[in-house]
C-alpha cells in the first residue's frame, strides 16, 4: 500500500512538471530597484519596461506575464509590442504601478524681483508666482502649441503641467469666462476681428499668443494663433491656418499663453527661450507632486498582437495617447487608470480616424477584432477618451471591439467638440455599462453600422456647446442597424447663446441618418430627448420620457431648410456615400432592404419613422416639422401624461416602479438596476 502511494506521488509530480513544460508559461519581473543586467526573476528583476520587452521578444511562443513592482516608470519612448501572443503586463498584486510619459519637476523658488518676468507679472500675483528652470532639470523639449480643433487631426499637445494629478491652466484671459467678438472689419478680409476693452495693451511685445474660440457655431471650436494686435483700432489679426468657420460678431473666445495674465491659482506660463516655468500654485507647493509631460508617442503601442492584456496599471502624463492598438485580436486594457493625456487615453485603430473618415466613408482604421477596454477609469485627456474602431464597412463584417464598465470624464480638455468620450466607427462594436459625464460636447459619437450602445449612464455632457447630442451620428442613409438600448440619459443642458439652434439632445440622429433603433431607455431632464433630423426607418420604442422639451422631435429637412442635399449641383454627400458602399446591391441591399428603393421613394421625405409603446411624462411630448403629420410618421400605443409619480431620483441613478398600471400595453420592463458600471 505504501509503495502504491509513493508511485502515485511520483506520477503526480511527473505529470505536473510535464504540464508546466507544455504550458510554456514564464514570468518576467520588473522593479525600479532592479538592474537591466538581471535575468528578470523575482529576486533579480530588470529595471525598465524596455528591457522586459526585449526579454519578451526572446521568449516568443510562451505565455508570458510581466509583473511590475511598485513605483513610477517614466518613459522616454513608446513601449512597442509587436507580433506577440498571450502576453500579460500587470501590476504585482497589491502594489501601485505608474507608467508616465513625463517627468517630475522640482526646484521652485520665488520669482527674482529684478527679472523682466517679475515686471510683466500682474502686481496682485507677483509674490505668489514661483519659478523653476526646466533646462537645469535636463528638460529642453517643450513642444509647440499648434492650431488644432474642429476639422483638424487629433494631435499631441505641447508640454503641459500637472499639480497633484490635476491639469493646470496656461495663463489666460478671461480666467473663467469668455470674451466676445465686437465686430468683423471688412479690411481684415476674414482674418481677424475687433475686440472690446483695452486688455491687449498689456500684452505688448509677446510673440506667441493664442486664442481658443467658438468662432461661428457653438458646436465647432478651434485654436488660433494671434499674428498681430492693433491696439489703436482694437483689432486682432489671426495667423494662418484660419478657423474652419468664419469669425462672427458676438462669438466667444479667450486668449492664453500670456505671462501678463498669470494672475490666478493654477495658472502657469513657460518661457520657451529661457526654459523657465512660472507657476501660481493652487495650494502649498511643499510635498506636492508636480509633473510636466514630454512624450508625444503612445505609452504603449500594441501592433498585430493577439491576447495581450494590460492589467492594473496607472498610465498618465503624456502629450500623446496612452495605448494604441493596431490590428490583432483579443487585446484588452483592463482595471487600469488612464489620465492626463494630451490626446486620448486609448485608440483601438488609428488615432486619426476622425480626420479621415468624413471624406472616406469606408475608412478602415486597422482596429483588429475583439479588442477593448474594460473596468477602467479615464479622465483629463485633451482630445477624447477612447477611439473605438473595428469592422469593415464594405463587407459589413463586425469588429466586436468594445468599451465596457469604464468611467469616462473630462476628456475634451483641449479640443472641446467632436472629441467624444467614445468615438466609435466601423461595424458591430459595443459600448456598454459605462458612466460618461462632465464633458463639453458628445458622450458617444458613432459612425458606421450595427453598433450597440447599451446600459450606459450618461449625464452632464454637452455642457459647453449647443445643437449637440449626448449620443450622436449623422449624414448618411447607409449607416444603419444601430441599437441604442437600456441607457439612462439625464441632466443635459448646453450653453445658452443667441443666433443659432441652442438645444441639446439625448439621442441625436442628425442629417438624414436612418435605421437606428432607440429601445428601452430612460430620459430625465435630458433636453430635447430624441431628434430625428430628416432620416427614415428609425424606431423609438419602449422608452420612458420625463420632462422632455420635447421628448421626440422629427423633421423633414430634406424638403425644407436642407433640401440642397438633393441638389446635385450643390451637395452630393448622401448620394456619394450611398454609392461608396454600393448600397443598392449586396451585402447592403440584403441586410437593409429599404436601401434598394430609397432613391425612387421620395428620398427627401422623412418616412417610415415609428414612435410606439413609449410613456411620456410632463414637458412636451413631440414636435413635428416641415409638414410631417400622423399619416407620415407612425405613432401608436403611446401613453402621454402631464405628471407621473412612478420614479424616484437617487443622485445619478433612477428607480422605477414598474408595478403601476400607467405603462402602455405591451411595455416591457426596463432593467434600470443594471444600467451603469458594474451592474
Amino acid at each position: 500500500m505504501r509503495q502504491l502511494k509513493s508511485i502515485l506521488i511520483l506520477f503526480t509530480l511527473i505529470f505536473t512538471l510535464f504540464m508546466q513544460a507544455c504550458s510554456q508559461e514564464a514570468i518576467i519581473y520588473v522593479s525600479p530597484k532592479g538592474n537591466d543586467n538581471n535575468p528578470g526573476t523575482k529576486d533579480r528583476p530588470v529595471a525598465t519596461l524596455q528591457n522586459a520587452v526585449e526579454l519578451l521578444q526572446n521568449n516568443r511562443g510562451k505565455n508570458i506575464t510581466v509583473q511590475l513592482r511598485e513605483g513610477a516608470y517614466d518613459l522616454d519612448s513608446a513601449i512597442i509590442l509587436k507580433g506577440l501572443s498571450g502576453v500579460k503586463i500587470s501590476a504585482y498584486p497589491g502594489e501601485s504601478v505608474r507608467i508616465t510619459g513625463g517627468k517630475k519637476i522640482t526646484g521652485f523658488e520665488p520669482v527674482d524681483k529684478n527679472s523682466p518676468a517679475y515686471k510683466k507679472l500682474p502686481k496682485e500675483s507677483r509674490h505668489k508666482v514661483m519659478q523653476t528652470n526646466l533646462k537645469a532639470l535636463g528638460i529642453t523639449n517643450y513642444g509647440v502649441i499648434k492650431a488644432r480643433g474642429f476639422g483638424r487631426p487629433v494631435m499631441p499637445s505641447a508640454l503641459m503641467l500637472y499639480f497633484n494629478g490635476e491639469p493646470m491652466t496656461i495663463a489666460r484671459w478671461p480666467n473663467n469666462s469668455w470674451a466676445r467678438i465686437k465686430d468683423i472689419p471688412k479690411e481684415l478680409n476674414g482674418k481677424g476681428f475687433k475686440y472690446s476693452g483695452d486688455r491687449p495693451k498689456n500684452w505688448k511685445g509677446e510673440k506667441d499668443i493664442w486664442m481658443h474660440g467658438y468662432w461661428e457655431w457653438d458646436w465647432a471650436d478651434s485654436f488660433q494663433k494671434i499674428e498681430k494686435i492693433n491696439t489703436k483700432k482694437k483689432e486682432i489679426t489671426v495667423a494662418d491656418p484660419q478657423s474652419p468657420y468664419p469669425y462672427s460678431k458676438g462669438r466667444r473666445y479667450y486668449v492664453f499663453n500670456v505671462i501678463q495674465e498669470l494672475d490666478a491659482p493654477g495658472e502657469w506660463y513657460l518661457d520657451r527661450d529661457s526654459g523657465i516655468l512660472y507657476f501660481y500654485p493652487p495650494s502649498s507647493i511643499k510635498n506636492a507632486e508636480i509633473y510636466v509631460t514630454l512624450q508625444d508617442a503612445p505609452l504603449f503601442r500594441i501592433e498585430n498582437c493577439n491576447n495581450v492584456t494590460l492589467n492594473g496599471l496607472t498610465l498618465e502624463y503624456s502629450n500623446g495617447l496612452g495605448v494604441e492598438v493596431l490590428g490583432g485580436k483579443g487585446n484588452v486594457i483592463q482595471n487600469c487608470v488612464l489620465k492626463n493625456f494630451g490626446m486620448v487615453a486609448v485608440s483601438i485603430g488609428n488615432h486619426d480616424a476622425g480626420y479621415h473618415i468624413y471624406g472616406n466613408t469606408l475608412y478602415n482604421g486597422n482596429a483588429g477584432a475583439n479588442n477593448g477596454v474594460a473596468n477602467c477609469l479615464i479622465e483629463n485627456c485633451g482630445e477624447g477618451g477612447v477611439i473605438l474602431g473595428g469592422g469593415d464597412r464594405k463587407t459589413l463584417t463586425p469588429g466586436g471591439n468594445f468599451v465596457k464598465n469604464t468611467r469616462i470624464l473630462k476628456v475634451s480638455e483641449w479640443v472641446r467638440t467632436y472629441r467624444a468620450g467614445i468615438y466609435m466607427y466601423g461595424v458591430g462594436n459595443v459600448v456598454s455599462h459605462n458612466e460618461i459625464f462632465d464633458l463639453p460636447h458628445t458622450a458617444v459619437f458613432f459612425w458606421g453600422n450595427d453598433h450597440t450602445v447599451e446600459y450606459n449612464n450618461i449625464h452632464h455632457v454637452c455642457m459647453e456647446t449647443a445643437d449637440a447630442g449626448a449620443v450622436y451620428n449623422g449624414r448618411d442613409w447607409t449607416q444603419r442597424g444601430h441599437m441604442i438600448r437600456y441607457n439612462y440619459f439625464h441632466h443635459l443642458h448646453g450653453v445658452e447663446t443667441t443666433g443659432s439652434f441652442n438645444d441639446v439632445m439625448g439621442v441625436y440622429v442628425d442629417d438624414f441618418s436612418s435605421g437606428t433603433t432607440v429601445y428601452g431607455n430612460v430620459f430625465y431632464n435630458a433636453g430635447r430627448n430624441i431628434l430625428i433630423g430628416g432620416g427614415r426607418d428609425n424606431t423609438v420604442r419602449n422608452n420612458i420620457f420625463i420632462d422632455g422639451m420635447p421628448a421626440v422631435h422629427i423633421d423633414s429637412r430634406g424638403i425644407g431648410r436642407a433640401k440642397y442635399y438633393f441638389d446635385k449641383n450643390r451637395n452630393t454627400t448622401l448620394l456619394d456615400r450611398y454609392n461608396a458602399v454600393n448600397a443598392g446591391n449586396p451585402p447592403y441591399s440584403e441586410k437593409y432592404s429599404q436601401l434598394k428603393t430609397i432613391l425612387d421613394d421620395e428620398p427627401a421625405l422623412a418616412k417610415y419613422n415609428c414612435i410606439e409603446t413609449n410613456i411620456f411624462c410632463g414637458g412636451r411630448w413631440r414636435d413635428l416639422k416641415d409638414g410631417l403629420n400622423d399619416s407620415i410618421v407612425c405613432f401608436k400605443n403611446n401613453v402621454v401624461k402631464d405628471t407621473c409619480d412612478f420614479y424616484k431620483i437617487d443622485k445619478n441613478n433612477i428607480k422605477i416602479d414598474f408595478k403601476t398600471d400607467i405603462f402602455p400595453k405591451g411595455f416591457e420592463r426596463i432593467p434600470v438596476e443594471e444600467i451603469g458600471i458594474g451592474k
